[in-house]
């Protein structure tokens, strides 16, 4: 039942990738909290606190597809190299300038943006690395792992950052940030290097965005992963509703909020702990729609329940679900896909994981306004099962998809 730790055995390359991306994962978890008190501290607008997701949004999108084209085309390891080092680098600016005391508001957004264009280049790159690291039957525990760092991260990132913020000021934070990427940049240096395979054994040539989309649409399995997962993203998305949730269901103020808050990843990390069985599941297609509709069923019936702890079980149950679709979709999209086009489907990955979530808030808090809070979660979680199963019966062949055949 426990996390199924062969991945970190049987190679020592995805070893030092997954011990070096925890690390640093935990560390820019650090930096993102530091620089939303920063910013707040010298602007006192929650609006420009705001504008530092908008800025780091804007670039994750655009060079998640531009990385992914990249990724195609360049050794995969240079990339990881560069954008890592790109990242350490800004870090180091941070510092600087908090030593130095430079408060400015548009330096913190610059380094942002900047910094969201190094993610997106690291992420796409690391990720396809990954199949080429171990064998087709490990990636679902290679992203089980993946999962765990992710939702460790966010979990323990927030929380050192703000202690650490509070002790020793903006500075430490960064400087530790700056210690945590050597973890990623030893990591990539050990590499072997990763040079796309290339099927038709053509040379190396560039490699389009359009030609990845192009790809994408004709393969009805992969596309449904991203179509499930913008189902449960941006239909049953109720992070954006918390404040107005603690107060008028259950009478709570900001600690009510961090609850809230906490309880999805609280499941996430359980679901990514207990994922040893993951492993065993051959039909991924039915796992993951399986997955999604217990996600929106999930929030559905948080939106009816108005104590505190019942409330926070169903949170946990629907990040645990996340988490499970998160391994499969995962696990689908590097295992169907060829080498030569992993690159380019993690980009857009990227963009729908981005982007979703973001989109979910909005239409939430429209519907809340229109209607209430109550509608707004439970018809979201209604729709996100409705739409989930529109999608299965429009597309019946997804469902018969079985991983010891993959096909995208």
């Amino acid at each position: 039942m426990f996390a199924d730790l062969t991945p970190l055995r049987i190679s020592a390359a995805y070893r030092r990738l997954w011990f070096g991306n925890t690390i640093s994962w935990m560390g820019q978890q650090m930096t993102a909290l530091a620089v939303s008190l920063q910013v707040y501290a010298v602007t006192r607008s929650t609006f420009s606190v705001g504008l530092v997701g908008l800025f780091s949004l804007v670039p994750l999108v655009v060079f998640g597809l531009y990385g992914g084209a990249v990724a195609d085309t360049v050794d995969r390891r240079k990339l990881g190299l560069v954008s890592a080092g790109g990242a350490t680098v800004l870090s180091v600016v941070l510092a600087a300038a908090a030593l130095a005391h430079f408060h400015h508001v548009w330096l913190l957004y610059g380094i942002v943006a900047l910094q969201a264009i190094c993610f997106a280049m690291n992420s796409t790159a690391r990720s396809s690395m990954i199949p080429r690291l171990l064998p087709t039957e490990s990636l679902p525990a290679a992203n089980a792992l993946q999962a765990l760092t992710t939702n460790l991260g966010l979990m323990a990132g927030p929380s050192l950052g703000g202690l650490i913020v509070g002790l020793w000021g903006y500075q430490a934070a960064y400087l530790v940030d700056v210690a945590a990427f050597t973890a990623s940049l030893y990591a990539m240096w050990r590499l072997p290097a990763i040079r796309p395979d290339r099927g038709d054994g053509g040379g190396r040539r560039r490699a389009s965005v359009l030609d990845g989309l192009r790809f994408l649409a004709t393969r009805p399995n992969v596309r449904m992963t991203f179509f499930c997962d913008l189902a449960a993203m941006v239909l049953a998305q109720p992070r954006a509703l918390f404040p107005a949730i603690a107060a008028l269901w259950f009478g709570g103020g900001a600690k009510t909020v961090g609850l809230l808050v906490a309880a999805p990843a609280i499941g996430a990390v359980l679901g990514g702990l207990f994922s040893g069985w993951l492993g065993r599941i051959r039909r991924h297609s039915l796992a993951i729609l399986f997955a999604v509709a217990s996600w929106g069923a999930a929030v559905a019936v948080f939106g009816l329940t108005r104590q505190l702890w019942l409330g926070m079980v169903f949170l946990a149950i629907a990040g645990c679900s996340d988490t499970i679709s998160m391994v499969f979709r995962s696990t689908m999209l590097q295992a169907a896909t060829p080498d030569e086009m992993r690159g380019r489907l993690q980009g857009v990955f990227i963009v729908v994981v981005a982007g979703g979530p973001r989109l979910g808030d909005f239409l939430a808090g429209s519907v809340a306004d229109l209607a209430s809070p109550t509608v707004a979660v439970v018809g979201g979680g209604l729709a996100c099962v409705l739409v989930l199963g529109l999608l299965a019966l429009r597309w019946r062949g997804f469902a018969r998809y079985d991983a010891r055949t993959p096909q995208a």
